[in-house]
């Protein structure tokens, strides 16, 4: 009997191997007799997509049909563009000619597009022909208050979506511009030194629809070097007034010496990102004067407890549900009262474990327990890796 199923095995064994075989010879037939040229447009196109742009055009190159997938609308409704080479490349020479030759001929089908480039004559090739721009990211690029006017000349009634960051050559007036003439704008985001009373007034022109997205970098480089302006409180009346549910994001990067122009009075921000230190007093002024707040994320505050600072949070801040700590520290006790206080509310609570401190009153191993029951749901802090 172990002979014959041994027999048995090596005859099933041989009938595999010969099946993978003709397989095998089938596959390497069908390629070789495949003809890529002529692949289904869709596919190619959906290939395409997500080819970088100097693959893109490479491919464009392998056969009448891909040529043709390569100059299709739908290829060019969303543009990304990022070129930082070095000088020693010799991409550096062919890219911008080809960028410019492709959007010369596609620029009636732009409608997102993300430019990152040193190369401002590409930029410039996208403002002058667009007509229908929806959707426009700038960061690092040389982009100045001219270009900008022409921008607005060619789709003040499309453009929906600005973002700007590391513009430095763009000024408030620039800027306003924009805001004067693209009624349509719902989103934007630009650097601190852009925003003045007169954007702000802009944005809450009658004409103007209400915008719904406002995000604001607050960044310096080096400390005592940067001069940070004030804006008025009613200019941010007027704002809020026009666009009653915006979100105003700001996003700070500064020294702890840097933060006396801000939060001295209301200001409606909805979400509020610290990444540096930030100081006892500066969280404390955040409390008193950001009565719409719904998200704070500290990421290091130093040796002093936040407890009173987080306590006037919860009973200022209404509307918030979600908050981080990072590098700080915050009684147990503290942070059971405000948790408390806010609620099933918090949907998000990220707490570094590090930053709890135990007390008299909840030990680490108590405190998940507590706060779980506040929230109505399960919540331990977060570890930190220790690889």
């Amino acid at each position: 009997m172990k002979r014959g199923g041994s027999d048995s095995d090596h005859n099933s064994s041989e009938e595999d191997t010969a099946e993978k075989s003709k397989k095998l010879r089938t596959i390497n037939e069908h390629s070789q007799t495949c003809d890529w040229g002529n692949l289904l447009q869709d596919i190619i196109l959906q290939v395409f997509k997500y080819l970088p742009l100097l693959d893109r055009a490479h491919a464009s190159q392998v056969c009448r049909n891909w040529n043709q997938v390569f100059h299709m609308p739908d290829l060019w409704r969303c543009f990304e563009f990022e070129l930082n080479q070095p000088a020693t490349s010799y991409l550096k020479a062919t890219h911008p000619e080809l960028i410019k030759q492709i959007i010369k001929r596609h620029s009636n089908h732009l409608q997102y597009v993300s430019f990152k480039s040193h190369f401002i004559s590409a930029l410039t090739v996208v403002f002058v022909n667009s007509k229908s721009l929806s959707s426009l990211k700038i960061d690092d690029t040389p982009v100045d208050d001219p270009s900008l006017k022409v921008l607005v000349a060619n789709n003040s009634d499309t453009l929906k979506l600005l973002k700007m960051s590391s513009c430095p050559h763009v000024s408030p007036a620039g800027i306003l511009c924009v805001a004067d003439q693209c009624h349509g704008l719902r989103e934007l985001a630009l650097n601190y030194h852009l925003l003045s009373d007169e954007l702000l007034l802009a944005l809450s022109s009658e004409k103007h629809v209400r915008l719904e997205h406002l995000r604001i970098d607050v960044v310096s480089e080096n400390p005592g070097q940067t001069h940070f302006h004030t804006i008025q409180k009613s200019s941010w009346d007027a704002f809020i007034r026009h666009s009653p549910k915006v979100n105003l994001v700001m996003y700070f990067f500064l020294y702890e010496e840097e933060f006396d122009p801000f939060f001295r009075y209301e200001i409606p921000a909805t979400h509020l990102y610290f990444g540096r230190s930030v100081s006892k007093d500066v969280l404390g002024r955040v409390g008193m004067t950001c009565p719409r707040l719904v998200e704070l994320v500290v990421c290091a505050n130093g040796l002093r407890p936040l407890d009173e600072e987080l306590i006037r949070i919860a009973e200022r801040c209404k509307n918030l549900s979600a908050i981080g700590l990072g590098e700080c520290e915050v009684s147990c006790s503290a942070f059971v009262e405000f948790v408390k206080m806010c609620g099933g509310r918090l949907s998000q609570l990220s707490i570094m474990e590090e930053v709890l401190i135990p007390d008299q009153t909840y030990s680490l191993e108590q405190i998940h327990w507590e706060v779980s029951k506040h929230l109505g749901r399960v919540w331990f802090p977060d570890m930190m890796p220790t690889w």
